[in-house]
C-alpha cells in the first residue's frame, strides 16, 4: 500500500505527465478545461503537440519530476513505463490501459508484474479512467466530463469509468469536489481513496459506486473512522457474489446469501445503501446540504390533494412518519388560512394564498416551527422555455425566507426530475435548503441520512471487524446432534434433558429418565434433516409410544436420542452462523422450524456482535413482536439473545474452521429459550500451498 502522502500528490498534482496517444491528449484538454494551473508534460515519440502542448519524445526528457503521470499506452508498454516513473520518484500514476485481472490468467499475471513495476507509488487502475479533482483543477481522465469547479461538495469512488461519466453528467445540482475510477484496484484501493477523502475538510460526504466489497477489516476501520468524523457514506453496490462453491447442509445456507450479508456490513457501518443512481444522488445531495442527525418524522406543504396524498404513501413505504402537528402550530396555520383550509400533516394548504408572499411566509414559518426531523415543500415548476414561471418565484421566495427565520431542516422536492431548473436547485443549495428531484427518491433519501445520523451517534459502541480469514480446505466433517450440543452447551445453550439409546429395548427406560413426553430421534450419520424422512417423533407420552416408534424407526437407524419434549413454547427461531469468503463469520436469526425456508423471515449481522446489534436483528424478523409481548404473550427476550450470543461465541472460537453453526428450531419460552436441535460443520484450516494458489 503506498503512503498518504504519494496517493495526495497524485491527487492534486503541482505538475503532471501524460504518456500516450489520443486518451493522453484528451486528459490534457480536460485539465485545461477545468483551470489546471501547474505544468503539463505530454509525452509521445513522434507527436508534436498534445492538446496544443509541446510534446516531449521521452521521459528522459522530462525537465522535472512531476508529482503525477497519466499512462496511456498498451499493457506491455505500461508496465515497463510504470517502473521508468518510478525509477524517476513520481509520486503515483493513472494506469488507464485495459487487459489485465480482468482478463484472464495472462492479464493476472501481467497485472502482478504492474504492482511489483509500482513499488512504493500509488496506482489507480489498471482499467479505468482515472479521476477528476474539482476542487484543485486537475484531470487525469481521457474522457468528457460534465463536471464544474467547486469549493466544497461530495467525492466519488467508482469500479466503472462509465458509471462515472455518467454521473458527471447529472443535472441535480449536486456539487462533484473530486471523482475516481479505480479500475481492477491493483495498488490503490477503496480504503485508500476514503482515507484520502476524510482528510480533506472540503468533502462534505462520499459516494461509493462498488461491484466488490474491499477487505472487510480495512474497509471496516475506515468506514467507521468516517462515522467517527460525521462524514457520510452513501454507496451503490451492484451485483451479488457467491458465498463459495460448496454443498450446503443447513437452512441457514439458503437464507443469508452474500448480497443479504453486504445489507449487513452496510447497515453495521453506517453506511447507506442504495439501489438506483437516482436516489444515489439524491441521497449525496441531501446530505451535503443538511449532514445526518437521527430521526424520520416529516412534515409537508403543498397546495394539492392529490400530492399530499401521494406523499403520504411514499412516505409510508420509506418508513418515514407524518407526525401530528403540535396544536400551537396547527393554532397558527389555522389562523393564517382560515376555516377554509383543514389543518393537517402533510398539508394542503390550498391555492387562495398562491401569490400571497406574506401569507405563504406566515404560513411556511409556522411549519417549519414544528420542529420535526425534515420539512417539505411539494413544488414542481413549470417549463421555462414555454411557461412564465415568475408567479412560482413567490412560493419559493416565501419557502426560503421561512426557513432562514427559522433555520430548520428543510428541502424543496418536484415530484418530477426535471421539474426542478439547476440554477433553481442552486438558489436552494445556497440559501441550506436542499433541492430534491423526485418525489420517491427524496423521501428514501431522508430515510437514508436517518440511517446514517442514528449510526453516527453510536458509532463508539460499534465493533470492528476481523479479517474474513484464510478459506477452507480439506474433508468437512459434520458434528451429529449430540455431539452439536454438547458443544454448544458449553457456551451456554440451554438443551432439554435427553439420553442416547443404542438398543431398541432401553427406549421406555430412557424416555422414562428424562420425563415423559419425549421426542424421539433416529441419528443417523451426515443425515441434517432428520424430519425429512420421518426420523423424529413427537409427543411420545408412554412407553409403549415410545417402543412402537423405535420399531418404526428401526429401519431407518440402530442409534437414538430420547429427549424431553418441551411444551408451551410462543415461538419457533433459527440461529445459525456461516462463513463467507469476504465478509467473515455471519449470523442468522429467523423464523425456525420445518418451513423455515418457506417462510423466509431472517436478520444477519455479521460477527462479533454486541447484544444491541442481537435484539435490533430479531426486531427487524416478521416475528419480531412476538418477542416484545405481542397480544399479551410473555417471552423470555433476554434468554433468546443470550441463546444467540452461544451459538456466536462458539463460531468466534472456531473461526479458522467453521463452515456452519445451526440450530433450529431455538424454542422461545416465557422463562427462557432451549435448543431442540443443532449442527455443526468443522473443516481443516487452507494448507499453505493452496493458500498461495489464486
Amino acid at each position: 500500500m503506498p503512503d498518504s502522502s504519494r496517493l495526495r500528490r497524485l491527487l492534486n498534482p503541482r505538475s503532471v505527465a501524460v504518456i500516450g496517444g489520443r486518451p493522453a491528449e484528451v486528459a490534457v484538454e480536460q485539465s485545461r478545461a477545468i483551470g489546471y494551473a501547474g505544468d503539463i508534460w505530454p509525452v509521445h515519440p513522434t507527436r508534436e503537440h498534445l492538446g496544443g502542448v509541446p510534446c516531449l519524445a521521452d521521459l528522459s526528457q522530462l525537465p522535472g519530476v512531476p508529482d503525477a503521470a497519466f499512462v496511456a499506452v498498451n499493457r506491455e508498454r505500461s508496465v515497463e513505463v510504470v517502473r521508468e516513473l518510478r525509477r524517476l520518484g513520481v509520486a503515483g500514476v493513472v494506469c488507464h490501459a485495459s487487459g489485465y485481472a480482468e482478463d484472464g490468467e495472462d492479464g493476472a499475471r501481467l497485472q502482478q508484474e504492474l504492482v511489483a513495476a509500482a513499488g512504493e507509488m500509488a496506482l489507480i487502475g489498471p482499467n479505468c479512467l482515472g479521476f477528476v479533482n474539482y476542487l484543485d483543477g486537475a484531470a487525469l481522465w481521457p474522457e468528457q466530463q460534465g463536471g464544474v469547479r467547486v469549493d466544497r461538495g461530495v467525492a466519488l469512488i467508482a469500479q466503472s469509468g462509465n458509471i462515472t461519466e455518467n454521473l458527471t453528467m447529472q443535472r441535480r445540482s449536486l456539487p462533484i469536489a473530486t471523482l475516481v475510477t479505480i479500475g481492477n484496484s491493483a495498488v490503490t484501493g477503496v480504503v485508500d481513496l476514503v482515507e484520502a477523502m476524510l482528510d480533506d475538510p472540503r468533502i462534505t460526504a462520499i459516494g461509493l459506486c462498488l461491484e466488490e466489497i474491499p477487505e472487510v477489516s480495512a474497509f471496516s476501520a475506515v468506514a467507521l473512522e468516517a462515522l467517527r468524523r460525521r462524514v457520510p457514506i452513501v454507496a451503490l453496490k451492484l451485483g451479488s457474489s457467491e458465498l463459495g462453491a460448496r454443498v450446503t447442509l443447513s437452512h441457514t445456507s439458503s437464507l443469508a446469501d452474500s448480497d443479504v450479508l453486504v445489507d449487513a456490513l452496510f447497515r453495521r457501518l453506517g453506511i447507506a445503501r442504495l439501489h438506483d443512481v437516482e436516489t444515489f444522488l439524491e441521497t449525496l445531495k441531501l446530505v451535503h446540504v443538511q449532514g445526518c442527525r437521527p430521526g424520520v418524522r416529516i412534515a409537508s406543504a403543498s397546495c394539492s390533494g392529490g400530492e399530499a396524498a401521494m406523499l403520504a404513501d411514499l412516505a409510508h413505504r420509506a418508513g418515514l412518519e407524518l407526525s401530528a402537528l403540535p396544536d400551537e402550530v396547527s393554532g397558527r396555520l389555522h389562523d393564517v388560512l382560515g376555516d377554509r383550509v383543514s389543518v393537517r400533516n402533510p398539508l394542503d394548504y390550498h391555492t387562495f394564498i398562491w401569490g400571497d408572499a406574506e401569507r405563504l411566509t406566515d404560513c411556511f414559518t409556522a411549519l417549519l416551527e414544528a420542529g420535526l426531523d425534515q420539512h417539505l415543500l411539494m413544488l414542481d415548476l413549470p417549463r421555462g422555455d414555454r411557461c412564465d414561471v415568475s408567479e412560482f418565484e413567490t412560493t419559493v421566495a416565501a419557502w426560503e425566507a421561512a426557513q432562514a427565520k427559522t433555520g430548520a431542516r428543510a428541502c424543496v422536492v418536484a415530484s418530477l426530475p426535471e421539474s426542478m431548473p439547476e440554477d433553481v436547485g442552486r438558489r436552494l443549495m445556497a440559501a441550506g435548503i436542499a433541492p430534491m428531484q423526485g418525489l420517491g427518491s427524496c423521501l428514501s433519501a431522508i430515510a437514508a441520512a436517518a440511517r446514517i445520523g442514528a449510526a453516527q451517534v453510536a458509532a463508539d459502541e460499534v465493533l470492528a471487524l476481523p479479517p474474513a480469514g484464510p478459506g477452507l480446505a480439506g474433508e468437512v466433517e459434520t458434528w451429529d446432534e449430540v455431539r452439536a450440543k454438547a458443544a454448544l452447551t458449553t457456551y451456554g445453550l440451554e438443551t432439554p434433558a435427553a439420553r442416547v439409546v443404542d438398543d431398541v429395548e432401553a427406549l421406555a427406560e430412557a424416555a422414562a429418565s428424562v420425563g415423559f413426553p419425549v421426542v424421539l430421534k433416529a441419528m443417523v450419520d451426515g443425515l441434517a434433516h432428520k424430519s425429512d424422512v420421518g426420523g423424529v417423533v413427537v409427543g411420545l407420552d408412554s412407553p409403549e409410544a415410545v417402543r412402537r416408534a423405535g420399531a418404526g424407526m428401526a429401519c431407518l437407524a440402530g442409534r437414538f436420542l430420547v429427549e424431553h419434549m418441551v411444551e408451551g413454547a410462543a415461538l419457533e427461531l433459527l440461529i445459525g452462523v456461516q462463513r463467507d469468503p469476504r465478509l467473515g463469520l455471519a449470523l442468522t436469526v429467523g423464523a425456525g422450524g420445518v418451513l423455515v425456508e418457506l417462510v423466509d423471515d431472517t436478520a444477519s449481522v455479521l460477527l462479533p456482535a454486541t447484544r444491541s446489534e442481537i435484539r435490533e436483528a430479531l426486531a427487524r424478523l416478521r416475528v419480531g413482536p412476538v418477542l416484545t409481548g405481542f397480544r399479551g404473550h410473555s417471552v423470555d427476550l433476554e434468554a433468546v439473545v443470550s441463546a444467540v450470543q452461544a451459538v456466536a461465541a462458539f463460531a468466534i472460537d472456531h473461526a479458522d474452521r467453521l463452515v456452519e453453526v445451526e440450530v433450529n428450531p431455538l424454542l422461545v419460552l416465557p422463562d427462557g429459550a432451549m435448543a431442540v436441535d443443532a449442527l455443526i460443520r468443522l473443516a481443516g484450516p487452507r494448507r499453505e500451498e493452496e493458500a498461495g494458489r489464486g
